[in-house]
């Protein structure tokens, strides 16, 4: 039953919201940014009513914030928001109607960004995780539970709609599709984002999906439309898909005056309000909705609207000195953890097996792959909430064969294929690890990452953007760099500098398989989301190989290793160069320091410039391209720290500004070689 009194109260504080907004707030610049969601209004406050199970996961966008109140969103913090005032749901951080809610129980709203079109994937991540909780793990509790995404008709031509609709429908997840269709996306017309203008008719000979079509302004109609599509998904009978026309009553921000609308079309958009129509409606039920019981209504919606404006108003602004606060996961002053209130494994109180910082090795040296594959088995076993997942990785095994059998030990709940999208994966991992698992997502080579650069983006900024509220660790399994017989330039690629400069990742990039175990299951018990590089040079490399240093074994990030000791030169470098610096050392005929970093999110500062003040000469050698690669960023620091230690300039030894070429001599001419290597050390030691 919907609680219409509840719809039209919430409606009032809605408008009273968008009013003050555009008449007082934005002209007063107390909002800068301002997002009217006058015409989605009822519609949502009705679908509001639907979203009741604890478990119920909602991925919404900037135009959402209706939902957010039928969710439990207070007058108050929806005013602070766009304000930039302090609490709430980001501190001032975000864009005042980039929400979240962390309800616990939920539903939840989870993390929006102001991109459009990535709110669909984590919502199937949630979906999906929904089944595993449910199937796998066996909460009985996750039954009946659904994700529930919001998006406008222009966002159905994005990556992320397409990829969670493939989800969706090829796993018959628990997942319901609301398009809003205003007619435009900013100034452009439906008809140019989707052909025929209608979403819902294109889809309808798509497998597996129930789809219901209708008018958003007719509250009787919306409410039926809308617990068809939710009775259908909460039965399990597969995802649903409900479009519904609304207008736009205001521009698509408060800077948009909309002069490229007919006059005519917005008379028309006016005339289909549906508040009003609400009302009529309300009038005509046959319990006592009289125009005064109305009105009482109206008037109660107004007297808390504008105490919680006044509440707002009143909030100081936030603390300029805790803007750098929560990139990362942080403890207080005693060592306790501030946890996240969603997402990942902690809030749960989930633990991990005892790890140790000392190696046990176990029988001969073994490749980096298999080094890999064994330290994912042992997380795998002693984790029930670690998936894995990627294109190709089930039966095949993986392109590069790290999760061969995988599988076969674990089922495919646990380790599974995906459809062919980058930003699928990622977001799905997102999605998942909000809802408390622990994803460990593959992105088959390093350039393929470039389509999911929004969601990679979007998790890593999550903590600071949520102000704490919210965390998604994951580890993205990234293979990349050259090939032992050939490179090219899409699969070579390293651009681990990308990485380094994205906010809140870490970055963990090994040179053997002993360091690949260790920073690996380091990466899976962290609260942060990290990136796993693994270079193709390396997995089945002969320097590379090493004992398995046991299923305990861990490395700490931003902790170097010292390859090669010496008072002539320090090198620091990374990755597939390490190996080649230790052979060139060995040229030179010099006591070179070399430093291995292992992470360059955190990167060892220390180490770095304690060996330098000692060698008082530093050579940095990597595999990224030379301008702005990460090598520029420790020979940057040590200008600034070490400057005075220094007897010769700072070097630097990268691949020249141009793509890894296939030609195998080509490639040979641009990475750093052993020689080329050893020379530079000699030149520096005799500066």
């Amino acid at each position: 039953m919907i609680d219409w009194e509840r719809v039209l109260y919430l409606t009032h504080i809605s408008r009273f919201l968008d009013d003050t907004e555009e008449q007082r707030l934005v002209p007063e610049k107390k909002v800068l940014y301002q997002f009217s969601a006058r015409g989605h209004d009822v519609a949502q406050m009705i679908l509001g009513q639907h979203l009741t199970h604890p478990h119920d996961g909602v991925g919404a966008y900037y135009r959402s914030r209706p939902l957010l109140l039928s969710l439990g969103l207070g007058v108050a913090d929806a005013f602070a928001g766009p304000m930039g005032k302090s609490g709430g749901f980001s501190d001032g951080r975000d864009i005042g109607v980039v929400c979240n809610l962390p309800n616990d129980p939920g539903p939840v709203v989870l993390p929006m960004s102001g991109d459009v079109g990535s709110q669909y994937t984590p919502s199937a991540g949630w979906a999906q995780a929904i089944t595993y909780h449910r199937d796998v793990l066996g909460e009985s509790s996750y039954a009946g539970a659904i994700a529930c995404v919001l998006g406008g008709e222009a966002s159905v031509a994005t990556n992320g709609f397409w990829s969670a609709l493939t989800m969706a429908t090829t796993l018959s997840l628990p997942m319901v599709f609301y398009i809003e269709d205003n007619g435009f996306g900013i100034s452009v017309p439906s008809r140019l984002q989707t052909p025929g203008a209608n979403i819902a008719a294109n889809l309808a000979s798509f497998k597996n999906l129930f789809i219901r079509d209708g008018d958003g302004t007719n509250p009787e109609e919306t409410a039926t439309l809308i617990g068809e599509v939710f009775a259908h998904t909460r039965a399990g009978k597969g995802p649903s898909l409900l479009r519904l026309t609304v207008p736009r009553l205001s521009g698509h921000s408060g800077q948009d005056t909309q002069a490229y609308k007919d006059p005519a079309l917005l008379v028309k958009e006016q005339a289909d309000d549906p508040l009003p129509k609400l009302a009529r409606y309300l009038r005509g039920l046959p319990e006592p909705w009289a125009e005064k019981r109305v009105a009482q209504v109206v008037e109660r919606a107004r007297a808390d609207a504008e105490q919680g404006l006044a509440e707002a108003l009143a909030r100081p602004e936030p603390d300029v000195g805790g803007v750098t606060r929560y990139r990362m996961s942080e403890s207080d002053a005693g060592g306790h953890p501030l946890l996240q209130k969603r997402g990942g494994l902690a809030p749960a109180g989930i633990t991990f097996p005892e790890s140790s910082e000392a190696a046990s090795p176990e029988g001969a040296r073994i490749n980096m792959l298999t080094a890999i594959r064994k330290a994912l088995e042992s997380e795998l076993r002693s984790n029930p909430r670690v998936l894995l997942f990627g294109e190709d990785i089930g039966p095949k095994g993986g392109v590069h064969a790290a999760t061969l059998g995988l599988q076969d030990t674990f089922g495919d709940k646990r380790v599974f294929d995906t459809s062919l999208s980058e930003e699928g994966i990622i977001g799905r991992a997102v999605g998942m690890a909000l809802a408390g698992l622990l994803p460990v997502p593959e992105i088959q080579f390093r350039k393929y990452a470039d389509p999911a650069t929004e969601q990679l983006n979007n998790c890593g900024t999550m903590r600071w953007r949520t102000n704490n509220r919210w965390a998604a660790p994951i580890v993205v399994r990234m293979p990349g760099g050259y090939a032992p017989k050939c490179g090219d330039p899409w699969h070579s690629v390293c651009g681990e500098v990308l990485w380094a400069h994205a906010t809140g990742w870490q970055v963990a990039i090994p040179s053997n398989a002993e360091d690949a175990v260790g920073l690996l299951r380091t990466a899976m018990r962290s609260n942060n989301p990290t990136i796993f590089f693994e270079h193709r040079a390396l997995l089945d490399g002969t320097w590379a190989r090493r004992p398995y240093p046991g299923d305990a074994f861990v490395v700490p990030f931003g902790k170097a290793r010292t390859i090669a000791s010496g008072d002539k030169l320090t090198v620091v470098t990374w990755g597939a160069m390490v190996e080649r610096c230790e052979e060139a050392a060995k040229q030179s005929g010099y006591a070179v320091e070399i430093l291995d970093l292992r992470t360059i999110a955190p990167w060892d500062k220390g180490a770095v410039l304690a060996s330098v003040k000692k060698t008082r000469r530093c050579l940095i050698v990597h595999e990224d391209t030379l301008t702005a690669g990460f090598g520029a960023e420790v020979s940057a620091t040590l200008a600034e720290d070490a400057f005075l230690s220094l007897d010769a300039p700072i070097q630097r030894l990268a691949i020249p500004d141009v793509p890894t070429p296939y030609n195998v001599a080509l490639m040979n001419a641009i990475l750093p070689q052993v020689e080329e290597i050893a020379d530079r050390m000699v030149e520096l030691i005799e500066f």
